[in-house]
């Protein structure tokens, strides 16, 4: 597997030629990372670029490596500079509208995605984000007046204790942390059903208080998906292992029964696995513990792991 960025990131299969100084200093500042001087592989890149302002290749690992130290107002500048050219890379186009989507600019990520999309219709990457742009876009448009929000917000911050439950209920989602409706829409009548002494009559009761508020069990799903694969990706910013996420979920060569299962769930790529639960896989029909340990390994390979509902409720 290459150690270039420009393939880590976003999968690209070629880089752009560059002089040979510049790519022996990046060769040099890759070195500094391996070894765990990131500041010092920077001022390199910095100094680098001073000399050479019009290399892309020089801009892309600047942007990359301050990316992966927080210094994200440089790296979205120096990644526009190099998306200036034409045609843009598709590397640089991804990193851009991710950090664009994280400042919650959807307009500028969408028409980042939109341009790798126009050349590369199947980039699978591209494709996921895509779907998670426009739902926040969406959700943005829908959203627009304020009031409406902050009620939204205010109905979601309500305590589940505020109605009337039985003994039963109110103990077992004390249990399991579901403190808000807010926390409660963003599992399903699996996940409920999976805890110990929560039965049919107190899921039934829980349907029906959530219905007179026009909410229902699994509405925060995708949601939670689209933030977990975020989280999860934060989480392995600089370790090497963040590509893994964008790869296609075939490349863990599961059998045919648990392959079947993922695509019920529209799971794609291994990131999309990752924001799932034990749960969600085990209440897909003929999905058992077989096919769950089987993932468990393959995850474990790479890793990597399945979404806790622990770290659901944090979402």
């Amino acid at each position: 597997m290459s150690n270039d960025p420009m393939d880590m990131v976003v999968g690209a299969s070629t880089a752009p030629a560059d002089t040979k100084a510049a790519n022996e200093v990046i060769a040099s500042a890759n070195e500094q990372v391996a070894t765990g001087d990131r500041e010092g592989a920077i001022e390199s890149l910095r100094k680098a670029l001073n000399a050479d302002p019009l290399s892309n290749l020089i801009m892309f690992h600047l942007a990359y490596q301050l990316d992966l130290s927080g210094e994200e107002e440089e790296a979205l500048s120096l990644y526009e500079r190099v998306c200036e050219c034409s045609p843009a890379p598709i590397n640089a186009l991804m990193n851009l509208a991710v950090l664009y989507e994280d400042r919650g600019d959807y307009v500028r990520a969408e028409r980042c995605l939109r341009q790798i999309l126009d050349t590369n219709a199947n980039h699978a990457r591209a494709r996921l984000f895509m779907k998670d742009v426009l739902a926040s876009k969406g959700m943005v448009v829908e959203e627009e007046n304020e009031r409406d929000v902050l009620k939204r917000r205010a109905l979601l911050d309500t305590p589940v204790t505020d109605f009337e439950l039985t003994v039963r209920a109110r103990t077992c989602l004390k249990k399991m942390n579901i403190r808000t409706l807010g926390d409660l829409i963003r599992i399903n009548e699996t996940e409920l059903m999976s805890y110990k002494n929560f039965g049919e009559s107190s899921l039934e009761e829980i349907k029906i208080m959530l219905e007179a508020k026009n909410l229902r069990l699994g509405q925060g799903h995708e949601d939670a998906h689209r933030v977990a694969r975020r989280a999860i990706l934060e989480k392995l910013k600089g370790t090497g292992k963040e590509t893994l996420l964008g790869k296609p979920v075939s490349e863990l060569q599961l059998s045919v029964r648990a392959r079947k299962a993922l695509q019920m769930l529209n799971i794609q790529s291994i990131g999309d696995l990752c924001s799932h639960t034990e749960a969600e896989l085990m209440g897909v029909k003929n999905f058992g513990s077989t096919s769950l340990v089987e993932v468990h390994e393959k995850l474990t390979n790479f890793g990597l792991a399945l979404r806790t509902l622990e770290e659901g409720e944090e979402l």
